[in-house]
């Protein structure tokens, strides 16, 4: 295929630009990390929503007590599944006055914050607050207690949602996993217990206590990885604009564009690499924000380097952006280290290794010079930043002694020192040469 040749471009109602904008923009916040929308997840994954569907429907309609785990890499689409599934149960009728409790293993980290979160959803604070309970187990029964309203006929049916489910298992004593498995199998109340988790080996991190009252019950998502049939569609897609859109004219020719952007080699070269790196939908929606965030009233059409532009953005490394906003006493030190990491071969160097090179290119150089308290705190800033990291934490040695390590390759500092226009030209010709004599 040959790449496509520059486009004639005229200046666009500010209107139109502006709604087409707003629908892409709103389109890729609307559609699952799976890169397929709510309603296609569950046709892609139409046995794994039928399994879930009848867990889910059973606790609802039935006051059966369950228990699964949903296991997939990241950006597979367990998310968009179960929310599809709830989506359609509450479209039944099903759903009806059952509750819905979301945890994330990221936000609420420990077994406290969980139960506080747990309280709140049901919306339990004042029940609770004028009880005393003397253990964790207390309190969450007393919350499933309250669910059930005296008889089964009354009873509120919960599903309990755990994100990022293998989190939890690093809580102490694994507290409000076995509480919550032990609800289900002892069907204190009618709760379903999903665990979602990118772990596929989650259940090794389960206590053996916690094991024996799960159900072992585990559903498992296939990542739709081909590049052309999946990767590409989906890139197709979300930039499409519907029949729908006000502005017909424009919204055929935009989506031409789409069509010839999809065979373009630039463009198919882009996100051949981003597809390599990581099949993450999440990364492609990242790079098509930025290609619209590149249109404007002369420039309403996407072009081959638009992209190219915005996988520059995506990629760079944040160690490389650190770098270009360090002072110059910093960047002495990191030209500093990367002579030292050439000449030991990367071997581990300390503080004083850095300062004695620093000062033999102070005395040469007509830059300003810093004592050496100010330089170990500019040293010490470098660490924070984790552009240098300690070999050993456990050793117990002075500061200035302890052995670190350069977290850049010297070749790394090298291109981008020479990117930096800014740089001074003792510092430029400090870092082409080698160690100051």
């Amino acid at each position: 295929m040959v790449s496509q040749g520059k486009k004639s471009t005229q200046p666009a109602d500010p209107e139109v630009l502006q709604a087409t904008q707003h629908h892409l923009r709103q389109n890729l916040q609307l559609w699952g990390t799976a890169g397929i929308s709510g309603e296609e997840v569950l046709r892609v994954y139409s046995s794994e929503a039928q399994h879930l569907e009848e867990l889910i429907g059973r606790t609802l309609s039935l006051g059966e007590s369950n228990s699964a785990l949903l296991l997939a890499p990241r950006g597979t689409g367990k998310s968009a599944l179960v929310d599809g599934v709830l989506g359609q149960l509450k479209d039944r009728g099903v759903l009806g006055q059952g509750l819905v409790v979301r945890l994330s293993g990221l936000l609420h980290t420990d077994d406290l914050q969980a139960l506080k979160e747990i309280t709140r959803q049901l919306r339990l604070e004042e029940a609770a607050a004028k009880k005393v309970f003397r253990s964790f187990a207390e309190n969450l029964s007393f919350l499933l207690e309250s669910l059930r309203g005296g008889s089964k006929e009354t009873a509120k049916p919960a599903i309990f949602l755990l994100d990022e489910f293998d989190l939890f298992c690093h809580h102490r004593n694994q507290t409000l996993l076995y509480n919550l498995f032990d609800a289900a199998q002892s069907a204190q109340a009618p709760i379903c217990v999903l665990g979602l988790s990118c772990r596929l080996d989650v259940l090794e991190l389960l206590e053996k206590r916690v094991k024996s009252r799960f159900s072992h019950r585990q559903i498992h998502l296939q990542a739709s990885g081909d590049f052309t049939t999946h990767y590409l569609h989906t890139f197709k897609t979300l930039l499409h604009l519907p029949h729908s859109f006000p502005f017909k004219d424009f919204a055929h020719v935009w989506n031409e564009d789409v069509e010839s952007l999809a065979g373009d080699d630039v463009v198919l070269d882009v996100l051949r690499r981003q597809h390599t790196t990581t099949r993450d939908v999440r990364v492609l929606k990242s790079l098509l924000v930025m290609c619209l965030a590149q249109l404007d009233e002369g420039n309403t059409r996407l072009t081959p380097q638009m992209f190219s532009r915005a996988e520059a953005l995506v990629t760079q490394d944040a160690r490389t952006n650190t770098v270009r906003g360090l002072s110059a006493l910093q960047l002495c030190l990191v030209i500093a280290m990367k002579h030292l990491a050439e000449v030991y071969d990367g071997e581990p160097f300390n503080f004083e290794m850095v300062y004695r090179e620093y000062c033999k290119f102070s005395l040469k150089s007509s830059m300003q010079s810093f004592e050496k308290p100010v330089v170990f705190k500019a040293f010490d800033q470098l660490m924070g930043l984790e552009l240098v990291r300690p070999v050993d934490q456990t050793c117990r040695v002075q500061r200035e002694y302890e052995l670190v390590q350069m977290m850049m390759t010297p070749g790394q500092v090298g291109e981008v020192l020479s990117q930096m226009p800014s740089l001074p030209t003792d510092l430029q010709r400090w870092a082409s040469m080698g160690l100051v004599a």
